[in-house]
């Protein structure tokens, strides 16, 4: 089973990530999942139907305005980062957190590493699923590598001089 960070610490995953080419006919009833944005755009009545928990996935060259008017439906949002230099899905966690208001869990999923998780944190990502060669507890660390941030973010929306008294 694979771990995720989540709320700060590392949890056992719950959530099925589902292939971007499934059908609808391959799904559990009662399952939580993570559909790609097709098999939603698709079937989006037909998931809506099911019992389980509902969450979509966005590859890195889809919007997330093509969902904005069905977040309520969803408990994740997962950004797909296909390689790590792909920084794309940045702005979509922090459109998904101040333009949507979005409060459900944002996840970063895909060729994510530690290095990246502290700025993933700061523009709207409260989950990630590591590459399966890392280690999610050294990879936890990286959240606590700065004490202090100077720019405003979705994490801390006053820059640093606004909050100085």
């Amino acid at each position: 089973m694979q771990r995720i960070i989540k709320g700060d610490q590392v949890i056992d995953e719950t959530w099925h990530l589902l292939p971007r080419d499934v059908t609808l006919a391959e799904l559990s009833n009662s399952d939580d999942l993570l559909v790609p944005l097709p098999l939603w755009q698709e079937h989006s009545h037909a998931l809506l139907a099911r019992d389980g928990g509902l969450g979509v996935w966005l590859e890195a060259d889809e919007e997330v305005e093509s969902i904005a008017d069905d977040l309520q439906h969803f408990q994740v949002v997962a950004l797909n980062f296909p390689v790590f230099s792909d920084g794309r899905h940045y702005s979509s966690a922090r459109l998904l957190r101040e333009r949507y208001k979005y409060q459900g869990e944002v996840r970063a999923i895909g060729d994510v590493l530690r290095d990246q998780l502290f700025f993933m944190k700061r523009c709207g990502f409260d989950a990630f699923a590591l590459r399966a060669d890392r280690d999610p507890y050294e990879a936890l660390e990286s959240l606590k590598d700065f004490s202090v941030t100077y720019q405003a973010a979705t994490d801390e929306p006053l820059p640093l001089f606004r909050r100085r008294r």
